[in-house]
């Protein structure tokens, strides 16, 4: 599954257990749709976990455009007044920041190393059997 969201506060990493981490963060999804003529907003808070690269977190900072891929999940409780209450959650395996909160010029370390790659590549890559000037 596909979601794009602005994430409501910074990441923080915790630990669960003695060697497991994991990035926590939550993320609003806001929709409009006309209802009886009137146009109507509302928004979706997903709490989300991300548990392969807690390093990050630190490009996850609150108003960031992110896009996530995963899997969504429901988080049923009792509150403390014995109400039935719910929350979405989403077990993130790959995030995209699509921007917001970063300095122009500031890529992740990831994201940086396959623009180089990417770049490198384009630099030595040869066509063999086509000249400099191309058909079309």
């Amino acid at each position: 599954m596909e979601i794009t969201g602005r994430l409501t506060a910074d990441a923080v990493v915790r630990t669960v257990s003695e060697d497991r981490k994991v990035v926590g963060f939550s993320i609003a999804i806001n929709d409009t749709f006309r209802s009886g003529g009137e146009q109507k907003k509302i928004t979706t808070f997903i709490d989300c976990s991300y548990w392969l690269n807690t390093g990050i977190a630190e490009y996850l900072k609150k108003g960031g455009w992110v896009q996530l891929y995963g899997r969504i999940g429901v988080n049923a409780y009792m509150s403390g007044n014995n109400e039935a209450k719910a929350s979405l959650t989403f077990h993130t395996s790959e995030i995209k920041l699509l921007g917001g909160t970063a300095r122009s010029g500031e890529l992740p370390n990831v994201v940086a190393k396959e623009v180089e790659m990417i770049a490198a590549a384009q630099a030595n890559s040869t066509f063999e059997g086509i000249d400099e000037d191309l058909p079309f």
